[in-house]
């Protein structure tokens, strides 16, 4: 994710940049690779690409056979997982 893009992009990149880093908990989060709003772990972006290489790697083309197989695998672990929708931070 290219924050500096984004920051460019607004109305007032100076300020815009201020709020982004004034709601990070760490330094080091200014260069997270994914977006402050969702996290690491439901980052649509981060998601997608994941979702592109998933499918890569199976060989599918088809994106809704790629879609419906991706499902059954991610609906299988989060049941191993114990099923808890919530995360601890």
């Amino acid at each position: 994710f290219r924050w500096e893009d984004q920051f460019n992009l607004g109305l007032d990149p100076e300020r815009a940049q201020e709020y982004h880093d004034a709601t990070l908990p760490k330094e080091s989060a200014k260069v997270a690779h994914f977006c402050s709003m969702c996290g690491p772990h439901f980052c649509s972006m981060k998601i997608t690409q994941e979702v592109r290489e998933y499918a890569e790697r199976k060989g599918l083309e088809d994106v809704e056979i790629a879609m419906q197989e991706g499902l059954r695998e991610k609906a299988a672990e989060f049941n191993e997982s114990g099923g808890q929708i919530y995360r601890r931070a």
